[in-house]
């Protein structure tokens, strides 16, 4: 399998160089606001946002500095809506470690997220980034549509494959879109290509979030299920599948579970091995895969190059990785 350090080698200067940028980005005057985003930057993931930036900008054109901005402006409205996710979901960790509202409470975790979007917007204003501003806000605004949108969904539990893929499109693909056309704008490419960026990056972004859906029907770290999704009652794209195939009866039980288990675990391995049964991983499998060769499909109109190895090897590794 692809490793990540392996594949950010073409561009590992300048993500080392952006991460002092990035640091830089979130500093205040206020003591305990540095703490907090100190603490955020050293419990960093895997940097595959920043890289979609600067791999779209090197095949687009080359790195500038308003490469940098784009990809500081999009860990920081990315890095607030995890903040503020937390803090809606209740959730107490991020990444294996003691979430912001777990350790400075709810209000001081809000707070972040909002400094972190204005500091995100001061940035691109005070260097004039106008086009690149537009890109991630626009991802952003989609990002919460997608969630209110599952919430609304979810209650009734109709998510049919439409509703998935605008929910995933939105929610996830968005902002990877957004890095990919924003990388593109920062090089100085026409709108036709910034568009073509953006759609190969949306395509990527549902192609990763079919393999998280995926990852929910796996085994956990001591060989247990893990169904984190079932639990949170989320459709995901296998358990849509199969439901669809059941008969009505069946169809109708495996929702009440999914609905009321009270995560209980004996109900969760019955809707898990409901969904192995079905075929509903194959067919997801297969599905993140199309999106997978649409994506390459667009990738070879560009010319080849390192930058361009590199994503589409960025590419491979969302649909390869192992978490």
């Amino acid at each position: 399998m692809l490793k990540l350090d392996e594949i950010k080698k073409p561009i590992e200067k300048e993500i080392d160089a952006f991460e002092e940028k990035f640091k830089t980005s979130m500093q205040s005057s206020v003591p305990l606001l540095d703490r907090i985003t100190h603490y955020i930057v050293k419990r960093k993931g895997k940097q595959i946002r920043p890289m979609f930036v600067f791999f779209a900008a090197n095949v687009c054109g080359g790195i500038t500095e308003s490469t940098y901005r784009g990809a500081a402006l999009v860990e920081l409205l990315h890095t607030a809506t995890l903040v503020h996710d937390d803090v809606v979901d209740n959730s107490f960790e991020r990444r294996g470690f003691f979430s912001v509202n777990a350790l400075w409470k709810n209000k001081i975790a809000v707070l972040v997220g909002d400094y972190l979007l204005a500091k995100g917007l001061q940035l691109s204003v005070n260097n004039q980034e106008f086009t690149i501003l537009k890109i991630v806000s626009d991802a952003v605004q989609q990002m919460s549509e997608g969630e209110l949108l599952q919430v609304e969904k979810v209650r009734r539990m109709d998510i049919s494959e439409d509703v998935y893929y605008e929910v995933i499109r939105q929610k996830t693909a968005s902002l990877i879109a957004s890095c990919c056309a924003a990388g593109a704008a920062s090089a100085g490419a026409t709108e036709e290509t910034i568009q073509q960026m953006h759609t190969f990056g949306e395509k990527i972004g549902i192609a990763f979030q079919i393999k998280d859906d995926l990852f929910d029907f796996g085994v956990d770290d001591v060989g247990k299920p893990k169904g984190i999704d079932i639990k949170e009652k989320k459709v995901t794209l296998p358990l849509i599948y199969a439901l669809n195939k059941a008969e009505k009866t069946e169809k109708k039980r495996i929702i009440n579970l999914v609905k009321n288990h009270n995560d209980d675990p004996d109900k969760i391995n019955t809707i898990i091995n409901f969904v192995r049964n079905s075929g509903g991983l194959a067919y997801a499998e297969q599905q993140m895969m199309n999106y997978q060769e649409e994506a390459f499909k667009i990738l070879a109109q560009f010319p080849a190059s390192e930058s361009l190895t590199g994503l589409e090897n960025l590419v491979r590794f969302t649909t390869e990785r192992k978490k």
